[in-house]
């Protein structure tokens, strides 16, 4: 490792200042939103995710030191690495299980979730054979690419980690999009995926049991489609959610201030549903504000995903777009009730210790693309 220190002056400031205010934003609304949900104990909330931005901003710091395509050379490492990982949540004694998704590893002091650090390796490894794959046109092109992913998928699922598998599916379908198959092979594949879903309701609604397929799961599909037909339980968390947001109105009713936060009606709200916190307290042109920054966001990156010096940057920073656009666009949407359910983490601003140096990680990769986009000048 040889770093050159003039490289900072291609440091792309603007989504570094842009992912610091996200992260203000979300350290704020945890604190509020976490008053709610366990008013005697909130404060380890922030102190957590003060804890996430430091060490998210070292590892952020110490990815820019090398060259991205040295992470490429070493691939297959990291695909051993990767799959390790999600191994271990299956050990006893390490493996830790929270709300019926055994996800998590214990470490004594901290717990890490595996998936979030699959996703970003996943980048860099499917990057690199993407960067070197010859023909994408063909169906049977698929086949070595469908199954890199296809142990990581699996591996979550059984966890199960449905948001965490969602996500993984779009960051692949962009890198595989942008590394050229045609775009009508996604719409077929999207066509499949709505046809399952309608089957799995089919057979649902006639009481046949679907193995892999449990009642909850089926039931985040019904109230996405009917909000109404559960308001007590399967729904409660949505309907609270939109309630929250409705209440918030243009301008908000200030910080710690939003009655449906502070009184912690909506389920989850310092992790899967921050965003009703957010329109809750800051109103609708706070919420307004928060997808602005989002908006900046996708487009530092893909501006270095075009202007990047070789295909594997130009994927990196397309699959960083694609996990942080679809985390952006599922949580959203599900806070407002356009979404199903999933348990997706709004990026920088929900509370999630090991999300948040996951992206941190994840912008230090797109930083580094774009610091190396061009030769240094001397």
């Amino acid at each position: 490792m040889n770093f050159e220190w003039r490289l900072l002056r291609y440091l792309d400031w603007v989504l570094l200042l842009t992912v610091l205010l996200l992260t203000g934003v979300g350290l704020v609304m945890v604190a509020s939103a976490a008053r709610g949900y366990q008013p005697g104990n909130w404060q380890i909330y922030v102190y957590k995710q003060l804890a996430g931005m430091v060490l998210g901003l070292l590892a952020m710091a110490v990815t820019l030191l090398f060259d991205y395509t040295e992470f490429g050379r070493m691939h297959r490492f990291l695909y051993v690495v990767n799959l390790i990982l999600l191994l271990l949540v299956w050990v006893p004694g390490l493996g830790v299980e929270h709300n019926n998704a055994r996800s998590w590893l214990n470490l004594g002091i901290v717990e890490l979730q595996p998936a979030e650090l699959t996703k970003i390796l996943v980048i860099l490894t499917l990057g690199w054979q993407l960067a070197r794959a010859e023909s994408l046109r063909e169906w049977w092109d698929l086949v070595p690419h469908v199954a890199h992913v296809l142990p990581f998928l699996a591996l979550i699922l059984m966890q199960p980690d449905l948001g965490s598998a969602l996500v993984l599916l779009a960051l692949a379908a962009g890198m595989l999009y942008m590394a050229g198959v045609p775009g009508w092979r996604f719409l077929v594949a999207g066509g499949l995926a709505a046809a399952l879903v309608a089957g799995v309701l089919v057979a649902y609604e006639h009481g046949i049991d679907l193995p892999g397929i449990s009642e909850y799961q089926v039931n985040r599909i019904r109230c996405w489609l009917n909000p109404e037909f559960d308001t007590r339980e399967a729904c409660y968390n949505v309907i609270q959610s939109r309630v929250a947001i409705a209440v918030g109105g243009l301008q908000g009713a200030g910080l710690f201030s939003g009655t449906q936060t502070q009184l912690g009606f909506v389920p989850e709200q310092p992790t899967d549903f921050i965003f009703s916190a957010v329109g809750e307290e800051l109103g609708f042109l706070g919420a307004s504000g928060v997808l602005l920054l989002f908006l900046i966001l996708m487009w530092r990156i893909l501006l270095t995903a075009i202007q990047a010096k070789d295909r594997y940057g130009t994927l990196i920073a397309t699959g960083v777009a694609a996990m942080l656009g679809f985390h952006v666009l599922e949580n959203t949407g599900m806070a407002v009730g356009l979404m199903p359910v999933t348990g997706i983490p709004l990026p920088f601003i929900s509370y999630g210790p090991t999300a948040l140096v996951a992206n941190y990680i994840a912008i230090g990769l797109v930083l580094n693309v774009g610091m190396r986009r061009q030769p240094i000048l001397f």
